[in-house]
């Protein structure tokens, strides 16, 4: 009678499954985190986001220069290019609307970077005093901040899409993001002033920062724009 029992039990778990509801079935699917596009972003986080990685590439390019290729400035330096890398991923997501998990995903991975890139720089002070170069120990040590600003805004920006905050809170941390790239690309550059690749780090830092601000804007809708022409002044002749 073992058998009958069983299958008695299958019919009946059966059709207790096939008369739970369609909306409870659902409950358990994964749902956006947002509800609306982070399009609007995207274009200019792209550009940020190369931007950042190439002033990673050229704070190696820095290191070479100055003879300290190797050690915790040149790692620091790769760890910035790794999270330019992850921001730019990030951008190119932007442009699906149901793609906000890799979007936040990606934003945390690149904040994950910063954080190595600060404790390198924490390495690259010691080294540098312990060569006795107090002053490149100085201005590598004020710029950690800014680093880790960087990575917190980037953090709260993923975890406020994770949470499906509106666009005005994701923009305010991108918009702050921004901000602390611009800090930092002057203090890269006060690491080695006179060299061409210390320059080139701050303007490709400097533009990131531009292009995460306008990213910050158009997903606000804050952005200006192009001005529109009032009244008959279009008229040219």
């Amino acid at each position: 009678m073992i058998v009958p029992i069983l299958l008695l039990q299958a019919a009946t778990s059966a059709a207790f499954i096939s008369h739970v509801p369609i909306a409870s079935q659902q409950a358990n699917r994964p749902t956006n985190m947002i509800s609306f596009s982070l399009r609007p972003a995207a274009g200019e986080m792209m550009n940020s986001g190369k931007a950042f990685a190439r002033s990673g590439e050229f704070l190696i390019d820095v290191t070479t220069e100055i003879d300290i290729y190797g050690g915790g400035l040149s790692a620091a330096g790769a760890a910035i290019r790794n999270s330019g890398d992850c921001i730019a991923q990030a951008a190119a997501s932007c442009r699906f609307k149901t793609a906000g998990e890799l979007v936040c995903n990606e934003l945390r991975e690149g904040s994950t970077c910063l954080i190595e890139a600060a404790t390198k720089l924490e390495d690259a002070v010691k080294e540098a005093k312990a060569n006795n170069n107090e002053l490149l120990g100085e201005m590598i040590e004020d710029s950690i901040p800014s680093v880790n600003g960087i990575s917190s805004s980037l953090e709260k920006a993923g975890k406020a899409i994770m949470q499906g905050k509106g666009e005005k809170v994701i923009g305010e941390n991108l918009l702050k993001c921004g901000e602390y790239m611009d800090n930092f690309s002057r203090q890269v550059k006060s690491y080695a002033p006179d060299l061409e690749e210390s320059k080139n780090a701050e303007q490709r830092m400097t533009f990131a920062a531009d292009c995460m601000r306008k990213a910050a804007l158009n997903l606000t809708g804050d952005s200006p724009g192009p001005k529109k022409p009032v009244g008959k002044s279009w008229i040219k002749g």
